[in-house]
Protein backbone atom coordinates (compact mmCIF):
# COMPACT_ATOMS: atom_id res chain seq x y z
CA UNK A 1 0.00 0.00 0.00
CA UNK A 2 1.29 3.55 -0.73
CA UNK A 3 3.44 4.34 2.17
CA UNK A 4 2.92 8.28 3.95
CA UNK A 5 6.27 9.22 2.23
CA UNK A 6 4.59 8.56 -1.39
CA UNK A 7 1.22 10.70 -0.34
CA UNK A 8 3.58 13.67 0.73
CA UNK A 9 5.57 13.02 -2.71
CA UNK A 10 2.64 13.23 -4.49
CA UNK A 11 1.00 16.21 -2.41
CA UNK A 12 4.65 18.29 -2.76
CA UNK A 13 4.16 17.91 -6.68
CA UNK A 14 0.61 18.85 -6.57
CA UNK A 15 1.76 21.66 -4.58
CA UNK A 16 4.56 23.21 -7.05
CA UNK A 17 2.19 22.38 -10.15
CA UNK A 18 -0.67 24.85 -8.35
CA UNK A 19 0.67 27.34 -5.87
CA UNK A 20 2.53 29.50 -8.19
CA UNK A 21 3.92 32.92 -7.61
CA UNK A 22 2.70 31.68 -3.47
CA UNK A 23 4.65 28.80 -3.31
CA UNK A 24 7.62 29.40 -0.10
CA UNK A 25 8.57 26.62 2.56
CA UNK A 26 5.39 28.10 4.93
CA UNK A 27 2.60 26.98 1.90
CA UNK A 28 4.58 24.07 0.94
CA UNK A 29 4.31 22.99 4.51
CA UNK A 30 0.58 23.52 4.80
CA UNK A 31 -0.45 21.38 1.62
CA UNK A 32 1.99 18.67 2.56
CA UNK A 33 0.38 18.28 6.45
CA UNK A 34 -3.38 18.09 4.39
CA UNK A 35 -1.71 15.55 2.09
CA UNK A 36 -0.62 13.15 5.03
CA UNK A 37 -4.02 13.55 7.12
CA UNK A 38 -5.88 10.86 5.54
CA UNK A 39 -3.38 8.66 7.00
CA UNK A 40 -4.12 9.37 10.14
CA UNK A 41 -6.67 7.18 10.57
CA UNK A 42 -4.32 4.50 11.31
CA UNK A 43 -4.23 5.71 15.00
CA UNK A 44 -8.02 5.65 15.03
CA UNK A 45 -8.31 1.62 13.87
CA UNK A 46 -7.61 0.46 17.51
CA UNK A 47 -10.64 2.15 18.65
CA UNK A 48 -12.93 2.10 15.82
CA UNK A 49 -12.03 -1.41 14.27
CA UNK A 50 -11.93 -0.72 9.94
CA UNK A 51 -11.26 2.77 10.58
CA UNK A 52 -8.49 2.90 8.86
CA UNK A 53 -9.08 3.88 4.64
CA UNK A 54 -12.66 4.71 6.01
CA UNK A 55 -12.70 7.64 8.52
CA UNK A 56 -10.63 10.33 7.13
CA UNK A 57 -10.10 8.83 3.26
CA UNK A 58 -14.04 9.19 2.64
CA UNK A 59 -14.55 11.94 -0.46
CA UNK A 60 -16.85 13.37 1.75
CA UNK A 61 -13.90 14.72 3.75
CA UNK A 62 -12.68 17.30 0.51
CA UNK A 63 -16.11 17.76 0.11
CA UNK A 64 -16.90 19.03 3.16
CA UNK A 65 -13.82 21.24 2.90
CA UNK A 66 -14.62 22.72 -0.15
CA UNK A 67 -18.10 24.10 0.84
CA UNK A 68 -16.25 25.57 3.89
CA UNK A 69 -13.75 27.66 1.77
CA UNK A 70 -16.38 28.25 -0.63
CA UNK A 71 -18.87 29.23 2.33
CA UNK A 72 -16.02 31.83 3.47
CA UNK A 73 -14.70 32.82 0.55
CA UNK A 74 -17.86 33.57 -1.58
CA UNK A 75 -21.06 33.89 0.51
CA UNK A 76 -19.61 35.73 3.93
CA UNK A 77 -19.82 38.95 3.58
CA UNK A 78 -15.96 38.45 5.60
CA UNK A 79 -14.29 35.89 4.57
CA UNK A 80 -12.17 34.54 7.80
CA UNK A 81 -9.71 33.46 5.72
CA UNK A 82 -9.12 36.61 3.81
CA UNK A 83 -8.97 38.84 6.42
CA UNK A 84 -6.13 36.95 8.37
CA UNK A 85 -3.91 35.47 5.20
CA UNK A 86 -5.53 37.72 2.22
CA UNK A 87 -5.27 36.40 -1.61
CA UNK A 88 -2.17 33.67 -0.35
CA UNK A 89 -4.18 31.72 2.60
CA UNK A 90 -7.51 31.22 -0.45
CA UNK A 91 -4.50 30.05 -3.01
CA UNK A 92 -3.01 27.38 -0.34
CA UNK A 93 -6.52 26.66 0.94
CA UNK A 94 -7.35 25.01 -2.26
CA UNK A 95 -4.36 23.65 -3.14
CA UNK A 96 -4.73 22.03 0.37
CA UNK A 97 -7.63 20.17 -0.55
CA UNK A 98 -6.20 19.17 -3.78
CA UNK A 99 -3.35 18.23 -2.25
CA UNK A 100 -4.99 15.92 0.28
CA UNK A 101 -7.64 14.47 -2.26
CA UNK A 102 -4.41 13.96 -4.87
CA UNK A 103 -1.93 13.08 -2.40
CA UNK A 104 -3.62 11.51 0.54
CA UNK A 105 -6.34 9.74 -0.63
CA UNK A 106 -6.44 9.14 -4.45
CA UNK A 107 -3.20 6.75 -4.23
CA UNK A 108 -4.85 4.42 -1.97
CA UNK A 109 -8.26 4.85 -4.02
CA UNK A 110 -6.44 3.43 -6.76
CA UNK A 111 -4.38 0.94 -5.51
CA UNK A 112 -5.27 -1.29 -2.34
CA UNK A 113 -8.90 1.10 -2.21
CA UNK A 114 -10.81 3.34 0.46
CA UNK A 115 -14.30 3.35 1.70
CA UNK A 116 -14.77 6.20 -0.22
CA UNK A 117 -18.30 7.21 0.75
CA UNK A 118 -18.21 6.41 4.40
CA UNK A 119 -20.24 6.76 6.57
CA UNK A 120 -23.13 7.29 4.52
CA UNK A 121 -22.55 3.49 2.08
CA UNK A 122 -19.84 0.99 4.25
CA UNK A 123 -18.17 -0.57 0.98
CA UNK A 124 -14.76 -0.14 -0.34
CA UNK A 125 -13.79 0.59 -3.56
CA UNK A 126 -10.73 0.11 -5.64
CA UNK A 127 -9.83 1.62 -8.94
CA UNK A 128 -6.70 -0.84 -10.13
CA UNK A 129 -6.45 -3.19 -13.01
CA UNK A 130 -5.47 -2.50 -16.30
CA UNK A 131 -6.85 -1.22 -19.95
CA UNK A 132 -5.24 -2.75 -23.46
CA UNK A 133 -6.21 -3.44 -26.54
CA UNK A 134 -6.38 -6.64 -27.98
CA UNK A 135 -6.54 -7.76 -31.90
CA UNK A 136 -8.93 -10.29 -31.22
CA UNK A 137 -10.61 -9.37 -28.08
CA UNK A 138 -11.20 -5.05 -28.25
CA UNK A 139 -11.20 -3.56 -25.85
CA UNK A 140 -10.41 -4.86 -22.18
CA UNK A 141 -10.40 -3.00 -19.11
CA UNK A 142 -10.49 -4.46 -15.31
CA UNK A 143 -10.26 -1.25 -13.46
CA UNK A 144 -14.10 -1.24 -12.99
CA UNK A 145 -16.03 -4.95 -12.57
CA UNK A 146 -19.69 -4.60 -12.95
CA UNK A 147 -20.49 -7.78 -11.90
CA UNK A 148 -18.10 -8.39 -9.48
CA UNK A 149 -17.89 -12.33 -8.04
CA UNK A 150 -17.55 -11.59 -4.33
CA UNK A 151 -19.46 -8.78 -2.52
CA UNK A 152 -17.24 -6.08 -1.54
CA UNK A 153 -15.06 -5.78 1.67
CA UNK A 154 -16.75 -3.09 4.43
CA UNK A 155 -15.40 -2.19 7.91
CA UNK A 156 -16.52 -5.61 9.32
CA UNK A 157 -14.59 -7.90 7.02
CA UNK A 158 -11.42 -5.95 6.03
CA UNK A 159 -8.37 -4.95 8.06
CA UNK A 160 -5.68 -2.92 6.50
CA UNK A 161 -2.49 -3.77 8.27
CA UNK A 162 -0.59 -0.67 9.72
CA UNK A 163 2.21 0.02 12.49
CA UNK A 164 -0.20 1.19 14.91
CA UNK A 165 -3.09 -2.05 14.34
CA UNK A 166 -0.79 -4.99 12.02
CA UNK A 167 -3.55 -6.99 12.83
CA UNK A 168 -7.43 -7.31 14.04
CA UNK A 169 -7.88 -7.44 17.59
CA UNK A 170 -5.09 -7.91 20.11
CA UNK A 171 -2.02 -8.37 19.34
CA UNK A 172 0.50 -10.79 20.27
CA UNK A 173 3.68 -9.61 22.22
CA UNK A 174 6.21 -10.53 19.11
CA UNK A 175 3.92 -8.79 16.21
CA UNK A 176 6.27 -7.02 13.53
CA UNK A 177 5.10 -4.19 13.18
CA UNK A 178 6.19 -2.76 9.80
CA UNK A 179 5.84 0.65 8.52
CA UNK A 180 6.69 0.73 4.55
CA UNK A 181 8.61 3.22 3.05
CA UNK A 182 8.23 2.00 -0.43
CA UNK A 183 6.16 -1.08 -1.66
CA UNK A 184 7.15 -0.60 -5.22
CA UNK A 185 9.40 0.72 -7.70
CA UNK A 186 6.50 2.61 -8.63
CA UNK A 187 6.12 4.44 -4.85
CA UNK A 188 10.04 4.33 -5.18
CA UNK A 189 10.21 6.88 -8.12
CA UNK A 190 7.17 8.85 -6.78
CA UNK A 191 9.44 9.62 -3.58
CA UNK A 192 12.48 10.06 -5.88
CA UNK A 193 10.33 12.54 -8.25
CA UNK A 194 8.25 14.67 -5.92
CA UNK A 195 11.36 15.31 -3.52
CA UNK A 196 13.22 16.29 -6.47
CA UNK A 197 10.90 18.76 -8.00
CA UNK A 198 10.37 20.39 -4.31
CA UNK A 199 13.74 20.43 -3.28
CA UNK A 200 14.58 22.22 -7.24
CA UNK A 201 11.52 24.42 -7.01
CA UNK A 202 12.86 25.72 -2.87
CA UNK A 203 16.21 26.10 -4.46
CA UNK A 204 14.65 28.51 -6.99
CA UNK A 205 13.26 30.35 -4.58
CA UNK A 206 15.96 31.02 -2.76
CA UNK A 207 17.81 31.87 -6.13
CA UNK A 208 14.68 34.07 -7.12
CA UNK A 209 11.95 34.97 -4.12
CA UNK A 210 8.17 34.68 -5.01
CA UNK A 211 6.38 38.13 -6.25
CA UNK A 212 4.32 38.99 -3.19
Amino acid sequence: MPSTLVHVAVGGLVGVALLGRWFDSRSLAVVLVAAMIPDLDSFTSTLVPGSHRSLLHTLFLPLVLVALVVYDTRLRDESVIRERWGIRGVVVAWVAIAALLGGGIMPDLFSNGVNAFYPLHDTFYAINGEALWSNTRGFVQTFVELHPESPPPTTQTLHYSTVVDPSPGAEPENVERIAPLASSGLELMLVVLGGGVVAGRLLLERVQPPVQ
